[in-house]
């Protein structure tokens, strides 16, 4: 079979099970912006922009700062001459943030993931990995040379059977805190109490913890907290922090860190200014107004992710259609980023979403799901 051929049926295979899909640009700053469709103003309930601070003045300003002092790029991996000033001073801020002894930066959260793993996961290591954890760590495990694991989704007591049969091998267990599909969390308490009775390095993500969980650790602890500057640090960019001895081995070890050009300098300048913006009293007044927005909807969800689930790839799509007639953008998720049956649209709430808003998501998810489900 030619490659044409071979294209063209895969392809067709994907089209036939209504999973095709295609970026659609949306001109937008912020929570609002022009469909090029038809030009009509939308409402985006897609984006993980949870804070609102890709539009934020001191955010905006800083980017520009940098743009002007180190222009564009860094132009090498930060072992070679990409290394600036603000990388080293976005690196010590998360460190203090997370509590911990260092950080390192990565392009981007997906490489952060990629990196911790296989720099961890080595031959004779098993990493048990939560089965709903993001692609991110998935690849990681897949390309790491440990054995690999699946514990059912949160369940502690399938985790802990895992961790006391693997004989005498070293064991590291990766989780999400946020799950990216469901917006459910991990019981981050349970696993460090876990990790820390069997001797296991724990590696969590926290890119969607905007509203927690909340973790504190002892900076010296056997963690590493994967994070993203891609959703509520409003830039792009990924770290990983945790006991100083652990960081410089990632430095010297993790082929995403050694052999990619380092962020941007105007990237990197931007999600500093968010992440002050987020620790400042502004910051929690932002997190405030996130949770009441989640709270609306349904009260006590501890993410601003939340799944309405519809069951085929049709039924998503049609749901999609709906909302986006009622001017919002919320897309339809369906496989390989979730289960087959389990299509759904995933909407996530930013603290940027004015009352109106969230006025006419309810009234559009009513009319697609019905009061019961699209109200609290």
């Amino acid at each position: 079979m030619t490659w044409d051929a071979w294209t063209e049926r895969t392809s067709g295979a994907i089209r036939t099970s209504g999973r095709w899909r295609a970026p659609c640009d949306l001109d937008a700053f912020g929570a609002e912006g022009t469909h090029p469709g038809d030009g009509r103003m939308v409402v985006s309930f897609a984006s993980n922009d949870y804070l609102g601070l890709t539009c934020h003045p001191a955010v905006i300003a800083a980017a520009h700062a940098a743009l002007d002092r180190w222009g564009t790029g860094a132009g090498s991996a930060r072992l070679i001459v990409g290394s600036r000033p603000i990388h080293t001073e976005l690196e010590h801020e998360i460190a203090r943030w997370k509590g911990t002894g260092r950080s390192a930066l990565f392009p981007t959260g997906f490489a952060a993931n990629l990196g911790v793993l296989t720099t961890f996961g080595t031959a004779g290591v098993l990493i048990c990995s939560d089965e709903l954890n993001h692609a991110s760590i998935i690849d990681g495990c897949r390309l790491a040379r440990a054995d690999v694991a699946v514990y059912r989704h949160r369940d502690i007591d399938h985790l802990c059977d895992l961790l006391r049969g693997r004989g005498d091998r070293r064991a590291l267990v990766v989780s999400d805190t946020v799950f990216s599909m469901d917006g459910d969390a991990a019981d981050v308490d349970a696993l460090v109490a876990v990790c820390t009775q069997e001797h296991a390095l724990l590696v969590l993500d926290e890119a969607h913890a905007v509203l927690g969980p909340d973790l504190t650790l002892e900076a010296d602890a056997d963690v590493l907290r994967v994070g993203t500057c891609s959703k509520t640090l409003a830039a792009l960019g990924g770290f990983v922090a945790g006991p100083a001895r652990y960081i410089d081995l990632i430095e010297n070890s993790s082929r995403p860190y050694i052999f990619t050009t380092a962020p941007t300098p105007a990237d990197t300048a931007a999600a500093l200014a968010a992440l002050r913006v987020w620790r400042s009293a502004e910051g929690s007044a932002l997190v405030v107004r996130l949770r009441a927005n989640v709270d609306r909807l349904r009260p006590g969800h501890p993410s601003p992710i939340l799944p309405f689930v519809c069951g085929t790839e049709r039924q998503a799509i049609d749901a999609a259609a709906v909302l986006f007639e009622h001017g919002l953008v919320v897309p339809a998720i369906r496989p390989p980023t979730v289960a087959p049956g389990t299509c759904r649209l995933r909407v996530t709430l930013s603290a940027a979403h004015t009352d109106a808003h969230v006025d006419r998501l309810v009234d559009a998810l009513v009319e697609v799901f019905g009061d019961a489900l699209a109200r609290p």
